[in-house]
């Protein structure tokens, strides 16, 4: 039997993880930076999204028909309908793409309170690396801009399944929960110098527990509007708990023979 097929190591819930952020300040300090500027960039984006959309589609928004007898109400009802409907799809659009923006921005930093969680978490066992420097930062957009990118390829698939009764809309969740993933273990795993093909290698390999890592975040992206707000808040946090269990899995796995469970956060 492979490594790879060793029983998933004992899990380390969502509310262990807080925990363990909350008993660093260093990890702390680093969250609420990170959430400032993610909900900065991210708003700031999404200003300059909704204006460059309303700019090219202002004409269309403004012509409103007239409303005179039954055919002048009915072109003035489907007028007003899309309108609401392009309203609304196009806010959407703006905030999920204001987000990668922000997200792709922030990669770096997020990199780093990864990094700072899993040395925290592995002590003596840390494998240092090139900590924060200029071809790090560099290293750590271009795979940010991957990871945005790719994320680009699966709404336009998820978009175009979607209008597939019953099976389009678990295959979405499905999809979003993968992503999220993702982008989340794409900090540890980028560290170790990964590809794009090896990281989703690891989401097929493990996908139990890719699964409960995205599921959570995956919803909270498809609540319009507010989506941003709270993932900005929870991104820290869910960094966090998807480094420590990716680092926990790879571990075990490393080992062979290591027994699930042995590995503890480090104390405080």
């Amino acid at each position: 039997m492979s490594p790879e097929q060793h029983d998933t190591p004992k899990w380390i819930p969502l509310w262990s993880s807080l925990s363990f952020l909350l008993r660093s300040g260093t990890l702390i300090g680093w969250s609420l930076a990170l959430t400032l500027a993610t909900v900065l960039l991210t708003w700031l984006g999404f200003l300059l999204t909704t204006g460059l959309i309303d700019s090219l589609t202002g004409s269309f928004l403004t012509a409103e028909p007239a409303r005179d007898g039954l055919l002048g109400w009915l072109k003035y009802s489907g007028w007003w309908l899309a309108t609401m409907l392009f309203f609304f799809i196009s806010r959407v659009i703006s905030f999920f793409v204001a987000f990668l923006l922000a997200y792709t921005l922030t990669s770096p930093f997020y990199s780093f309170l990864s990094g700072a969680a899993e040395k925290r978490f592995l002590g003596d066992a840390y494998e240092d690396d090139d900590g924060l420097s200029v071809a790090g930062i560099c290293r750590d957009l271009f795979e940010g801009l991957k990871i945005a990118g790719f994320g680009l390829v699966v709404t336009v698939f998820a978009l175009l399944i979607s209008f597939v009764p019953l099976f389009g809309q678990l295959t979405v969740i499905f999809l979003y929960t993968c992503y999220a993933t993702l982008m989340f273990i794409d900090y540890p795993a980028s560290r170790k110098r990964w590809s794009l093909g090896r990281k989703l290698s690891w989401l097929r390999r493990h996908l139990a527990a890719s699964l409960r890592l995205g599921f959570l975040p995956a919803v909270i992206g498809m609540i319009p509007v507010v989506n941003v707000l709270f993932m900005a808040l929870l991104f820290p946090l869910l960094t966090v708990h998807a480094t420590l269990n990716f680092c926990r899995i790879e571990r075990a796995r490393a080992t062979g023979h290591e027994s699930p469970g042995n590995a503890k956060p480090t104390p405080a």
